[in-house]
């Protein structure tokens, strides 16, 4: 089968279309036949080498944790789903392929595209914990830093779904969008706080950053001095300021489906920002690291 792979650490350069051996399910996993797969942050900083010591590469390596496809064949103990069911999900042998295995899945609402299936997963899961672990709860005020992005697109609906107050940083021209999402748009950037303060003259409750461009002494002064109920997915010198680095949690179904439920209903919008074929996926990651895309990059197989 085609994949994409890297065997060793660097740029995007080092990401190569070759032939690999098509893998085996094993122990509860599915083989599934690609169709669409997602394009994350996290890609590019384990394929720089930035994360290994939370994610440890082995050489050589496929990309990407999250797609679409149909189930080709069943691992031993795999429940649930039967060859030709149309899937979306995490990946555990790497996304960037035309075969890859996995063992959390959902069946894809019919009403739901590829590229919007493979879309949801990571940034599901993620926008999901986040809040969680933040706590908000209806009447409060939540920071969103990079709010038009994948991750930060769907927090921005799954927090005002629960009644929250949402402010959320990007680029003027992303306003309109982030008023389409329900959130209050403010211009990131050199002044943020008093932007900010602006529209919440009292501060903020909980800040979630999902941009990663130094926005935690911002985030923290928004919140009183305290770094308590601040969360980063993209900054990992957090921990400096007594702020977590959130980099995984729980895959749960329940969370998958009732998020690919919602999406094929049009009650949760996924954006997908661009499409790419297979054997761009270096041009993808390319985009992905700037850091200045309004959803998500999928790459079609």
């Amino acid at each position: 089968m085609e994949a994409i792979v890297f065997d060793t650490f660097g740029g995007p350069e080092v990401l190569r279309a070759v032939q690999v051996e098509l893998p085996s399910p094993g122990l509860g996993q599915i083989r599934l036949r690609v169709r669409a797969a997602g394009v994350n942050q996290l890609d590019h900083k384990i394929r720089n080498g930035w994360l290994e010591q939370v994610f440890p590469t082995r050489f050589p390596a496929i990309p990407g944790v999250e797609a679409a496809g149909v189930v080709d064949a069943l691992g031993p103990g795999a429940t649930g789903v039967v060859p030709g069911d149309e899937v979306l999900g995490f990946t555990d042998s790497g996304a960037y392929a035309e075969f890859a295995l996995a063992t959390v899945v959902v069946r894809k609402p019919a009403g739901l595209g590829w590229a919007e299936a493979a879309a949801l997963p990571v940034a599901g899961e993620t926008a999901h914990r986040v809040l969680d672990l933040l706590m908000v709860k209806d009447g409060e005020t939540l920071l969103i830093h990079g709010a038009a992005g994948g991750v930060g697109g769907l927090a921005v609906q799954l927090a005002a779904a629960r009644g929250v107050t949402v402010i959320g940083t990007a680029s003027r021209a992303n306003h309109d969008y982030l008023r389409e999402l329900g959130a209050i748009p403010v211009e990131y950037g050199d002044g943020l706080v008093d932007r900010v303060r602006v529209v919440a003259p009292h501060g903020v409750d909980a800040a979630f950053d999902a941009a990663g461009h130094n926005v935690l002494p911002d985030s923290i002064e928004l919140r009183g001095g305290t770094p308590h109920r601040i969360i980063t997915i993209a900054d990992a010198s957090g921990p400096q300021f007594g702020v977590p680095f959130s980099a995984s949690g729980e895959r749960s179904r329940d969370v998958l489906a009732e998020h690919a439920r919602l999406a094929a209903a049009g009650t949760l919008r996924v954006t997908v920002a661009q499409t790419f074929p297979l054997a761009e996926a270096a041009k993808a990651q390319e985009q992905s690291a700037t850091g200045h895309t309004r959803g998500k990059l999928i790459l079609t197989v």
